[in-house]
């Protein structure tokens, strides 16, 4: 066995800069939870309190705190420029703290002394979503069952999802081998649960659902249940006439039964243990100019904390009388500290000059509207900024701006098109809107075919588009076709 040698060249990315790339990838709020992080974790870093405004008037005299403060302060050994004397008093504070506390017996709080602050927070946090599982078990332990029925029923529970519908067969939750509940218990079971609240949890389908809660409505469904219990296909083609002979009532009526349907939840269990979207937070402003000509980009850092490096840490890491092992500990911490304070500076730079680049290069889609967004490759403004495209994709991803036309991804920016007979420049998103502004403006009682919206699309100044292409955007738009759009 012998050994070799050889030379070859490897990119590895050092650790500052995949800190760097993350840093700059993350929304204003993910940042402000990480800047807190490394508050937390670096001691070298320390957040900057905002100062108070000297135009607000306060006392002249010196007051009770800062007797106190002037009192204690001497007492700090001021011949130790290291503060190492303060270091070791700071070591004993838990254990002086600890024996003065068993001596002194417990703690009381007298009435009118004024409550933490954190633990009246913690007080009014609320309390955690309850789930639809956990709101179904509850309301399941008070059913007067037999007890058979009542496992059938915890085991039906567990398999409703979180629209409240169940998303199995009774037939596979019976099991030959057990004699737990039989198939007739499984039934009645169903039956039950199917009691619960909300109305229409435990339905096996869209059909049964709302014949659930139409079961349990205190007013007279009975026309509507007759629909949907025998012309629910019909319904959902949107084949009024047809209904209307088969069920011998005129098509109002059964528009009017159609209306009434629609007060009814198709996913009833979202009701319970919904998910809290988190309010979404611009990370850059753009605002028009007192002019009107021009627009101002400025960048949402009011959340973020201010930080600095602590200079008495500075100090011993330079200081020789201090042990190696200290000073060690307090580079490392100063040059990752460093790091984390460049990353940021780098990443608001970096988003700064990406949003005026697409502030210029869309002013048309600012000054007038999505109609005249333009396409706009990432290329093009990593070449205007002078960094890469992977760097432009990081900066606007989960990013928001903030503009006249409301909150807008900066992702939304950056899309394809064509161009018209003119060399007008065309993007999809504008072709997009235009085709909603036709479909909102059609004629109802006899709605456009996908051919027709093609045509008003070329009337409109977007030629060249395929009947299949204006079918896959009214598709991506949740737009149904001509004949579900039709009103009777």
């Amino acid at each position: 066995m012998t050994g070799q040698m050889r030379m070859e060249q490897r990119m590895k990315l050092a650790p500052h800069l995949i800190q760097s790339m993350e840093i700059l990838q993350l929304p204003a709020m993910a940042l402000q939870e990480r800047i807190e992080q490394e508050v937390n974790s670096n001691i070298v870093l320390e957040l900057v309190e905002p100062q108070p405004d000297p135009d607000v008037d306060g006392p002249i005299g010196p007051t009770d705190r800062d007797e106190d403060q002037i009192e204690y302060q001497s007492l700090i050994v001021d011949t130790d420029p290291n503060k190492l004397h303060d270091f070791q008093r700071l070591a004993s504070f838990g254990q002086d703290v600890g024996e003065y506390l068993e001596l002194s017996g417990p703690v009381r709080v007298s009435a009118d002394q004024e409550e933490d602050p954190k633990l009246q927070a913690i007080k009014n946090a609320p309390a955690p979503p309850r789930s639809l599982h956990d709101y179904l078990v509850e309301q399941w332990q008070l059913v007067d069952a037999p007890e058979p029925v009542k496992k059938a029923g915890r085991a039906i529970i567990d398999f409703i999802d979180r629209r409240g519908y169940l998303t199995v067969q009774i037939e596979q939750l019976h099991n030959k081998d057990q004699d737990e509940f039989t198939l007739q218990d499984l039934k009645e079971a169903l039956r039950l649960v199917q009691t619960l609240d909300p109305p229409g949890v435990g339905a096996r389908d869209l059909r049964e659902c709302l014949l659930i809660q139409m079961a349990q409505s205190d007013e007279d469904m009975s026309f509507e249940m007759e629909l949907v219990d025998k012309y629910f296909q019909d319904l959902l083609e949107n084949r009024l006439p047809e209904i209307a002979k088969k069920a011998g009532c005129s098509i109002e009526r059964v528009r009017q039964a159609i209306a009434r349907l629609r007060r009814f939840d198709t996913s009833p269990g979202l009701q319970i243990g919904q998910d809290h979207n988190l309010p979404i937070t611009p990370d850059v402003i753009v605002q028009p100019t007192a002019d009107g000509k021009d627009y101002t980009v400025t960048l949402v850092d009011e959340y973020l904390p201010n930080l600095r490096l602590n200079q008495t840490y500075l100090q011993m890491a330079k200081d020789p009388n201090v042990s190696k092992p200290t000073r060690q500990f307090l580079q490392n911490n100063i040059r990752s500290a460093q790091w984390i304070l460049e990353a940021i500076r780098q990443r608001n730079d970096t988003l700064l000059k990406v949003t005026k680049a697409i502030v210029r290069f869309q002013k048309d889609f600012l000054d007038k509207g999505p109609l005249y967004l333009k396409p706009l490759p990432m290329s093009k403004i990593a070449q205007e900024v002078g960094v890469h495209v992977a760097t432009v994709s990081r900066a606007v991803a989960g990013k928001y701006m903030q503009c006249p036309w409301g909150l807008v991804p900066l992702r939304r920016f950056f899309c394809g098109g064509l161009e018209d007979q003119q060399g007008q420049q065309h993007s999809w998103e504008a072709i997009r809107a235009q085709l909603q502004r036709i479909i909102d403006s059609e004629d109802k009682a006899n709605p456009l075919s996908d051919d027709q919206i093609r045509q008003r699309l070329a009337e409109a100044g977007f030629p060249n588009i395929a009947r299949r292409t204006v079918a896959k955007y009214r598709s991506f738009l949740n737009i149904p076709p001509a004949r579900l759009r039709r009103r009777y």
